[in-house]
Order: C-alpha cells, then sequence, then structure tokens
C-alpha cells in the first residue's frame, strides 16, 4: 500500500488520489472474492495488479500503442514516426507475434519493457541511432508500440494485441480508408473502451488514396462510427504515413501528451473506473436491512422449539414439585413421590455441576426434532436471510442466504450441547424447605408422643392400674391434642406448602426458560445471525471500495 501510494505521487501530481483509488479497488475486490462473478472479480484484480506494477515503474515514459489491421499501414506510420525503417510492411512484414518498440529515452526504461514484454531483439532506442542530427525530440520519454495485426489469422497476434491494449498508456488505432467500418475492430476493441476516450486517438491513413473532395465526408463517417461506439471525445487525424501528410499534427499531439505526463494517470484512472463501475453495477447500491425483533424472536422460538426447550421446562416444573414436594409434603405420605422417576433424570439433564460434568460426555434424551421442527427452523432461517437481503443484488442475496445456512450441520449438536450444559437451577430446595420439613417432623413426633401417651392411659385403664392426672387445655385432654393437632397441623402445612412449591415450581421453570432461551439466543446469533452479518460487513467493505475507486 505504501509503495503504491509512492509510485503514485511519482508518476502523477501532487493531490492525486490514484494510489488510494487503486487501493480501494483492491480492498473492494477481496470482499468481492467468491461474493460476486469470479470472471468480473478476477478482471478486477489483473486491474489492480496491472496499476500497481506500472505505478512502481518509470514515470518518466509514456507508452504509445500503434494498433490497426493488416494494410492500414500501421507499420508505416511507426516507421514514419521513428524515422527508422524499424518494422518491415506489406508482403515483407513478418509473422512474427512479438511487438516492436522504439524509445525515446532509454534512461529508466528497461523495467518498463521488461513489464511489457518486450524481447530485447524487438527494442530500439531512437537517441542511440546514428542519425541524431535528424531525431525529432518532440517525443523524448516516449515507449512507441508496435503491435501485430489484430485482424490476423495467427491466434498469437490476437493474443499479443489484447495483452498489450491493456498496458499501454495512450492507445492509437490505424483506420483505413477501406477498412474503416470493420466490426472486428470496433466491436472487439473500440466499443469496449467506450470509457478509455481520453487515452485514445484515431487515425485515418492512406488519406492520399481517397479524392480530395470525399475526404472530409470520410472523416465525418469515421466520426460518426466513434459516436455510436462511446468514443465521441477521441480525435481523427487523417494522414498519409507514405506522403508525409498528417504526420506532425499527430505528433504534435502524442508529444503534448507525452510532455503532460498525464497519460499514465490517465490509462490507470480509466481501467480503475471501468471495472470499478463494472463490480459497482453487479454489486448494487442498495441498503442492507437489519432483522427485525420480530424475526429474530422466530428464529430464536424455531430453535428453542427444535431443541426441545419447552419439554425441558415442564420436566423442571414437574422435577421441582417432586423433589420440594417429598421434602415438604406430610411424612406419612410423601415417601410415594420417590416411586415417581425424576423427569430431568429421564432426559439425562444437568442437576448442578457434577451433573454437567457428567452430561458433557454424553447426549441428553431429549427427543430428535420432528420434520414439522426442522422445517420450522429453515423457515425462520430463510426469513432472517431474505429480509436482510431484500435490498441487495442477487449475488449478495445469495452469498447471504449461503451464509445463513452455512453451520446447518452445527445447529442440532450445538443445541443438544447447550441444554445439557445450562444448570436449570433444580439442584438445590428452597430455602424454607428445611424448616418445613423440621416442623413436619415435629408434628409427627408430636402425634406420635400423644398417641403413645394416650395408649399408655389405655393400659392402665385396661389394668385397673391407678392413672396418674391427665393435663387439659380448655377440657381437651393434652396427650389428646397432641395426637389429632400434629396430624391435623401437618396436614394443613402440607397442602400449604404444596401451593408454595407449586409457585416455586412455576418461578423456577420460568427462569430455566429464560436460561435456556439465552443459550439458544447464542447459538442462533453464533450460527445464524453473524454469518450473515460477515456477509453485511463484506457488502459494506466492497461499496466502500468501490466509493473510493470511484471518487
Amino acid at each position: 500500500m505504501t509503495s503504491l501510494l509512492e509510485g503514485a505521487k511519482k508518476l502523477v501530481s501532487r493531490g492525486s488520489d490514484l494510489g488510494a483509488r487503486v487501493a480501494g479497488l483492491e480492498a473492494a475486490v477481496q470482499q468481492a472474492r467468491g461474493r460476486l462473478d469470479d470472471a468480473l472479480v478476477d478482471e478486477g484484480q489483473a486491474v489492480v495488479d496491472r496499476a500497481s506494477s506500472r505505478l512502481r515503474l518509470s514515470a518518466e515514459h509514456t507508452v504509445i500503442a500503434l494498433a490497426g489491421a493488416t494494410g492500414s499501414g500501421k507499420s508505416s506510420t511507426f516507421n514514419a514516426l521513428t524515422g527508422l525503417e524499424l518494422s518491415a510492411v506489406g508482403v515483407r512484414r513478418p509473422t512474427t507475434s512479438w511487438a516492436t518498440a522504439c524509445v525515446w529515452g532509454r534512461d529508466g526504461a528497461e523495467e518498463l519493457l521488461e513489464w511489457l514484454g518486450i524481447p530485447s531483439r524487438h527494442q530500439v532506442t531512437r537517441d542511440s541511432m546514428l542519425d541524431t542530427g535528424r531525431e525529432d525530440r518532440r517525443l523524448n520519454g516516449t515507449v512507441l508500440l508496435d503491435l501485430p495485426d489484430h485482424d490476423s489469422t495467427e491466434v498469437s497476434h490476437h493474443l499479443e494485441v489484447d495483452r498489450l491494449v491493456k498496458l499501454a498508456d495512450v492507445l492509437v488505432w490505424v483506420l483505413d480508408p477501406q477498412k474503416y467500418a470493420d466490426a472486428a475492430v470496433h466491436d472487439r476493441y473500440l466499443k469496449p473502451l467506450a470509457g478509455h476516450a481520453g487515452i485514445m486517438i484515431v487515425v485515418l491513413n492512406h488519406i492520399d488514396t481517397v479524392a480530395p473532395d470525399r475526404r472530409d465526408a470520410m472523416v465525418a463517417d469515421v466520426r460518426r462510427l466513434l459516436d455510436a461506439d462511446g468514443l465521441g471525445e477521441v480525435k481523427v487525424l487523417p494522414i498519409s504515413a507514405r506522403e508525409d501528410l498528417g504526420l506532425n499534427a499527430l505528433k504534435d499531439e502524442l508529444a503534448k501528451r507525452v510532455a503532460g505526463k498525464k497519460a499514465t494517470k490517465s490509462r490507470l484512472e480509466a481501467d480503475v473506473k471501468a471495472v470499478a463501475e463494472s463490480l459497482s453495477a453487479a454489486s448494487g447500491t442498495g441498503r442492507a436491512a437489519s432483522p427485525t425483533k420480530e424475526r429474530v424472536a422466530e428464529l430464536e422460538n424455531a430453535f428453542a422449539d427444535a431443541a426441545g426447550v419447552p419439554i425441558v421446562v415442564d420436566a423442571v416444573e414437574s422435577s421441582t414439585r417432586i423433589r420440594a414436594g417429598r421434602a415438604t409434603g406430610w411424612p406419612v405420605t410423601s415417601w410415594i413421590s420417590k416411586l415417581k422417576p425424576d423427569p430431568l433424570k429421564r432426559l439425562h439433564l444437568d442437576l448442578g455441576k457434577e451433573g454437567r460434568a457428567l452430561t458433557r460426555a454424553s447426549r441428553t434424551s431429549i427427543p430428535q426434532a420432528t420434520k414439522v421442527q426442522r422445517a420450522r427452523v429453515d423457515a425462520a432461517v430463510r426469513g432472517v436471510a431474505d429480509e436482510v437481503g431484500s435490498g441487495l443484488t442477487e449475488p449478495w442475496r445469495t452469498a447471504v442466504r449461503n451464509a445463513s445456512v452455512s453451520n446447518n450441520e452445527r445447529i442440532g449438536d450445538e443445541l443438544d450441547t447447550a441444554l445439557a450444559g445450562t444448570d436449570l437451577g433444580v439442584a438445590k430446595l428452597p430455602w424454607w424447605a428445611s424448616t418445613v420439613r423440621v416442623l413436619q417432623w415435629l408434628l409427627i413426633l408430636t402425634a406420635l408422643a400423644g398417641g403413645i401417651w394416650l395408649g399408655v392411659l389405655a393400659v392402665m385403664a385396661y389394668l385397673r392400674m391407678p392413672e396418674p392426672p391427665t393435663p387439659d387445655l380448655a377440657g381437651f385432654p393434652i396427650p389428646t391434642l397432641m395426637l389429632i393437632g400434629g396430624v391435623l397441623l401437618g396436614i394443613v402445612l402440607a397442602l400449604f406448602c404444596k401451593v408454595l412449591v407449586s409457585l416455586t415450581a412455576r418461578s423456577r421453570a420460568r427462569a430455566a426458560d429464560k436460561g435456556l432461551r439465552g443459550q439458544i439466543r447464542g447459538i442462533s446469533q453464533n450460527l445464524v445471525i453473524q454469518p450473515i452479518e460477515g456477509e453485511l460487513d463484506a457488502y459494506g467493505r466492497v461499496r466502500e471500495g468501490l466509493a473510493t475507486a470511484l471518487r
């Protein structure tokens, strides 16, 4: 990033944000990978790589490429511009697929030529030639390329043209009067480069073969075709390389672009803008919606239902009733509750720290989610994804949907583990249960003592033994009060505690439900919401990067 910005500073004037724009595109491409069309993302990465490489190379040279069809006089134009017979023309043209390069000012150009992929045997340094007296210094700082014919029957020629067209700072399209309307050049090159009008020049060569009274009309017709291609800003220069007509105007135009040192910047900006606009069109500019509370609640409820939370909550309430009822009920009958199985133990659920240590090693015995419950989970997940992605383009909606179901295989195990590891709060009895238990046993002992007392009195009466005086209270014998009172008060206390146990059971059930749903909420966040938010974050970064690239 730092070297890229430094390269941009060397290449263009102060205040340029080209390096930042390339970096913005790079960030967008990285986040778009795997989400937008691969070919489009690859194109964006190729632009980043080209721009980054070019920014590190010579800022003193402008790469100008001459491109044209067979017979357009492209090589003749190249020779006329260089003042040398460097490229063979006509029937003498070689079948090589390599471009020829002529350099004005060799210093600093070696790495640039290497980056362009021009073999040394196809390179010529203009200022090293012997005819320095005739040298035209207007093009100092130029790397002029003569490309292979773009309509050649050799596939290698097409590939070389396509490669160098992407690397040149200025593109000069050489047309001829007979084939200037050929679809091969308009459809394959000119129209797709409509966003690069600022770095292009169109030359109508062999103008000497056209009658003088028809030349303006032909130039106007070329102009019309270019306007239809979206290249209304491109200059059209009629020339004749063979007769030296219009060459000075062409040299002046090229020299102006070389001297301005803005051609490279303009080319890179056009490349970045073109691919950023394509990415932006594919990515869209819609705002992602946050899932509503209702959607999130439905998701959590679906997870809770599939996990068996209602079953566990009912088991907590039943288990609390059994355990607390056993501790606070009338001792004479409370032992019967021991015959009832504990619902939580039957579900293999945690009953405290020791229980958690055991249940972590195995699954619970909660019934597996039914098809209806699984369908509800799927519908809830899909509902959240569809709501979030409603304002996005199809690639991002697909990415959000894929992210929402990316952890589907883990849902069952995560829910089961959460239930098994949650302290349901039933291991300890209510604080008042111990007091009630003591009272119940005191009442039982009181009733037992009263019964024994009455039994002793009955035996003494039967044996006609002298009976000791029996104390009474309000006319009722104390032994009788102890027996009847102990039994009745024990039953009444048991009935009263039954109400307290019911209230406690419902309270613990609510607490268990809250705790379990808290665990479910965390799982739904981790497995569904967070992956979706990850896609939305990527979408935001793509939009931010593209905004930087397009500013």
